[in-house]
């Protein structure tokens, strides 16, 4: 029988993985307040660990309806992801030595960021351009940036890798969100290691986020196609609603 902790870590982490899978980032980014301040967890650490791993194990599940819809490149992928994930250690290392309360405000306080660049519009792209010159050294430079940013808050960073890819690429707008799946999970996962190695990693929390994220995911990857002409809208009001959280943990 579920305890009522156990439905909320489930419930919280079909949000999660509903918002991955719609707008190919911003599940991250509540994913570590919705443990502090839903399910409960105290340490911040402890929270950032255990929503490293839930995000990169939802976002590679996400990532199955996508790679058969053909939303994947995977050569791009791995050009991003090869970079970043050395980003994300560092990052991750850095995270660890930072107090946590100080963590958390840092934390609230790109929030904040990642709302404004939401609200101006950037995530706003309806087809794919030619491809940009240089462009496996621009996806690797922009892959090693946010994936550091990505390890030190333990967050899939898909707010960074969609627009990222399309910058750095010119693919549309949802073979890019299709495509970072596959980075936020390998981003991800490098965090949650690291973390882990240090004892910040509540499993049973994570593997009942994770079976939530996968029910939500499989629902977001569905509207991300039947929605996509309204993702602009869908991201504003998730900007709003990170507004919010932010200001609350302020």
């Amino acid at each position: 029988m579920l305890l009522p902790h156990d439905v909320l870590a489930v419930a919280c982490g079909s949000l999660v993985g509903f918002s991955l899978a719609l707008v190919g980032g911003g599940g991250s980014i509540i994913a570590m307040p919705l443990l502090l301040y839903v399910v409960g967890l105290k340490d911040p650490h402890l929270a950032i660990g255990t929503s490293a791993l839930a995000v990169s194990l939802n976002a590679f599940a996400n990532l199955i309806p996508h790679a058969r819809a053909g939303h994947v490149r995977w050569r791009i992928a791995f050009a991003f992801a090869a970079a970043g994930v050395i980003g994300a250690y560092l990052g991750s290392s850095l995270g660890k030595i930072i107090d946590g309360r100080r963590l958390l405000i840092l934390f609230a306080l790109l929030m904040l960021a990642i709302a404004a660049l939401m609200l101006r519009g950037r995530h706003r792209y309806d087809s794919a351009s030619q491809p940009r010159r240089h462009m496996f050294q621009r996806l690797g430079a922009i892959g090693f940036g946010a994936g550091g940013l990505a390890g030190f808050f333990g967050i899939g960073g898909g707010f960074l890798i969609v627009p990222g890819l399309l910058f750095g690429s010119g693919i549309s707008i949802l073979e890019a969100v299709g495509t970072s799946l596959f980075c936020v999970g390998a981003f991800g996962m490098t965090a949650a290691l690291n973390y882990a190695l240090s004892g910040w990693v509540a499993w049973p929390v994570a593997w009942e986020f994770v079976a939530g994220g996968i029910a939500g995911g499989w629902l977001g990857s569905w509207g991300a196609h039947k929605l996509a002409s309204m993702r602009g809208a869908l991201s504003m009001l998730f900007a709003l609603v990170i507004v919010a959280v932010a200001i609350g943990m302020l």
